[in-house]
């Protein structure tokens, strides 16, 4: 009876290893790109771009609890809008010439 299972199990482990197919070699090629740079530059009051700084004072007297979107929505170029229309809950904000993505708003120098 152990003749005959060693056997069997030999004979079902080289069938297992010659039923392998070989595998395809990976085609992916590596490519070593060059350093990319990153400047940015901060534009200052005398630089000839359309800017708005606004203060805690320039924000307190429109604050009736809504959304940031709201508050700025009179900026030049501003566009503020909001699934309810009330200012609160999903609220979204627009630049004119630039899409949502690259809206950027700093509190207090923090994006």
């Amino acid at each position: 009876m152990k003749p005959l299972f060693l056997t069997f199990a030999v004979g079902s482990l080289c069938g297992s290893l010659l039923a392998q197919e070989p595998q395809p070699q990976d085609s992916t090629q590596i490519q070593t790109l060059s350093a990319v740079l990153l400047k940015a530059t901060k534009a200052k009051a005398q630089d000839p771009i359309t800017q708005s700084n606004l203060t805690a004072e320039d924000l307190a007297p429109l604050n009736l609890g809504q959304d940031l979107p709201y508050l700025i929505q009179n900026l030049p170029g501003v566009v503020a809008t909001s699934d309810a229309g009330a200012g609160i809950g999903y609220t979204g904000l627009r630049v004119r010439g630039s899409d949502a993505t690259r809206v950027n708003v700093s509190i207090n120098g923090i994006p």
